[in-house]
C-alpha cells in the first residue's frame, strides 16, 4: 500500500512505514511547459519561413513584383512590411514599445523596384532580429508584460500574436506564388491526389 501525494519538490511515497521522496527529473525526462512552448513555436516560424524560402526559389524578379490587381500586395510588398515589422516588434523586445517612433510602416507598402536578391535579403535580415531575439526568451520572461502600440500584453500572447501575422502573410506568399507558377509550380506540402501514398509512406517511417 502506498500514497502518492504531489508535492512541488517532488513525490512523496509511503511503502510498509518509510517514506521516500524522489524527484520526478528520476523518474521522467521530465521537460516543463514553458521550454516545451518555446521550443515549438520557434520549430513553427522556422517552418514557415521555410515555406517562404521555397517559394521565392521557384520565382522570377518580376515575379516576385508581382500583383493580381492593384488592391492586392506583391511578394515583394508582403516581404517589405514583414521585414519593418519584425524589426520594429523585435528590437529591445522586453523593455521598448514594439511600434519603433523610427518605424515607417505606411512606406511598407509602396512598391519599390527591388531585386529578388535584396528582397531575399531583406527578408533574411528581418528573421535573424526575430529569431535572434525569440531564441534568447527563457522561461522567467514569459509572463512579463511588454506593450504594442501602448497596449499590454504578456510575453506568450505578443508571440502567439506573431505567429499568426507572421503565418498569415506566408500564406498569401505561397499563394502568390501558386497562383503566379500554375502548372509549373512544385507543391510544397502532400501534392493533390497523393494523401493515401503519404500516408501509407509516413507508416513505414
Amino acid at each position: 500500500m502506498f500514497c502518492l501525494p504531489f508535492l512541488v519538490s517532488g513525490f512523496s511515497f509511503l511503502v510498509s512505514g518509510f517514506s521516500f521522496l524522489v524527484s520526478p527529473y528520476s523518474l521522467f525526462n521530465f521537460m516543463s511547459i514553458e521550454t516545451e512552448f518555446l521550443k515549438s513555436v520557434i520549430i513553427r516560424f522556422k517552418e514557415s519561413k521555410i515555406l517562404g524560402e521555397k517559394t521565392f526559389a521557384q520565382l522570377t524578379d518580376e515575379e516576385m513584383l508581382r500583383k493580381p490587381n492593384e488592391a492586392s500586395n506583391s511578394i515583394a510588398i508582403i516581404i517589405q512590411h514583414m521585414h519593418g515589422n519584425m524589426l520594429s516588434r523585435w528590437t529591445n523586445f522586453l523593455t521598448e514599445d514594439g511600434e519603433k517612433e523610427w518605424r515607417k510602416r505606411d512606406a511598407e507598402f509602396e512598391p519599390r523596384s527591388l531585386s529578388k536578391e535584396q528582397l531575399v535579403k531583406l527578408w533574411d535580415e528581418g528573421w535573424k532580429v526575430f529569431l535572434d531575439t525569440l531564441e534568447s526568451i527563457t522561461e522567467k520572461h514569459l509572463l512579463k508584460t511588454v506593450t504594442i502600440r501602448t497596449q499590454s500584453l504578456i510575453v506568450i500572447d505578443a508571440i502567439n500574436r506573431q505567429l499568426a501575422h507572421y503565418s498569415y502573410h506566408v500564406g498569401q506568399i505561397v499563394y502568390l506564388g501558386r497562383w503566379m507558377k500554375e502548372g509549373e509550380w512544385q507543391s510544397l506540402s502532400i501534392p493533390k491526389g497523393n494523401s493515401q501514398s503519404y500516408n501509407e509512406q509516413m507508416k513505414k517511417v
